[in-house]
């Protein structure tokens, strides 16, 4: 059998297992993608040549022959950002348990790279799609792409429920809750730091944080707005606002991500005369690794990253079973938590739960 023994490693394509079993091509693709086509002795005979051979199907060509495919793409907007990774983890988990592999791919925020692999996987086959997104002009590009014949499912952003499946975080009840907290505390001098206009989840939080003012009778609050929320943006906006705290102006800071927060805390640290939190309490939000990882452990608004990436994988997975019809899209809004720590509490734990195990 020299079949066996390729020269220069070259690797057995289907044709070769086709000619071994003295069978058509037709007849190996159905062994692989429809064996209820095939007689058990056929099917005997070509599995034996493809032993024979050490032939390996190739999985995406399978699911391209069969119209189908075993996994789903994950787009997500920053991996550097623990949240994300909180998604991907969950949505791996829930596709796992039902025998579907999760592909994920990282945009940086790239609308270029999110229409890049929304048509890759949708090219390929998936069964469907989950994309994370924040930014109102993305979504409008991405649903403008998309052609409703790959199911796909928003994350982190709640979408118009007659278009698509999303499952969100409610920002707004978010920036209520650390308002809230700030205002328990005693701390009336506030600023919101908040972010570009574009993103959606800022806005709501700004949102949430002004109306928990009003009710509260405190109408006015200092706000800023950076143009990205990052460290670096926190750190600058700490720098501008070290004289306003030293002078007794400010007493309490909400910034929109933990990034900012965490930027704005190393300013301070740097200021003499300012301590965290007896002069100033902060709030972050996002509870990623910014917050529990600071020297001093940021109090934040924890998202459930793995329940938004579980509960989208199960979506998504519902409307490609459904797609002869029967699919009713829904929007999945989900409670974030207030998470208490020495930003805004000398005397608070740090809540060991929700920091990662190394």
């Amino acid at each position: 059998m020299a079949q066996n023994n390729r020269s220069g490693g070259s690797r057995a394509g289907i044709s070769d297992v086709a000619s071994l079993a003295g069978v058509s091509q037709g007849t190996v693709s159905n062994v692989l993608n429809h064996p209820d086509r095939v007689t058990a002795e056929t099917r005997a005979r070509v599995v034996r040549a493809m032993q024979m051979l050490n032939y390996v199907p190739n999985g995406l060509a399978r699911s391209l022959a069969a119209g189908t495919s075993t996994a789903i793409g994950l787009v997500v907007t920053d991996l550097s950002n623990s949240l994300f990774i909180d998604i991907a983890r969950g949505a791996e988990r829930a596709a796992e348990l039902t025998g579907v592999n999760l592909m994920l791919a990282n945009s940086d925020g790239r609308l270029d790279r999110e229409s890049s692999y929304l048509t890759l996987f949708a090219q390929s086959q998936f069964a469907g799609i989950l994309m994370t997104l924040n930014d109102e002009h993305h979504f409008a590009a991405i649903a403008a792409m998309s052609t409703g014949t790959t199911p796909l499912v928003m994350l982190n952003f709640d979408a118009p429920s007659t278009r698509f499946c999303s499952v969100s975080v409610d920002n707004e009840l978010g920036g209520y809750l650390a308002a809230q907290h700030l205002i328990d505390l005693g701390r009336r001098r506030l600023v919101f730091v908040g972010g570009p206009d574009e993103l959606k989840p800022v806005q709501e939080r700004g949102r949430g944080f002004r109306r928990a003012l009003r009710e509260r009778g405190l109408s006015s609050v200092r706000e800023l707005m950076p143009e990205r929320i990052n460290r670096a943006d926190g750190w600058q906006i700490g720098s501008d606002l070290a004289a306003a705290v030293a002078a007794g102006e400010v007493d309490g800071i909400f910034a929109s991500s933990d990034l900012l927060a965490a930027g704005i805390m190393q300013a301070f640290a740097s200021s003499p005369g300012i301590s965290v939190p007896d002069d100033v309490a902060i709030v972050g939000y996002d509870n990623n690794q910014a917050a529990w990882d600071s020297p001093t452990p940021i109090t934040t608004i924890s998202q459930p990253g793995e329940a938004v990436g579980s509960i989208g994988a199960e979506l998504v997975q519902e409307e490609a079973a459904a797609r002869n019809g029967g699919h009713e899209h829904r929007s999945v809004i989900l409670a974030p938590e207030l998470i208490v720590r020495r930003s805004t509490s000398s005397t608070a734990e740090v809540d060991g739960s929700l920091e990662p195990a190394f």
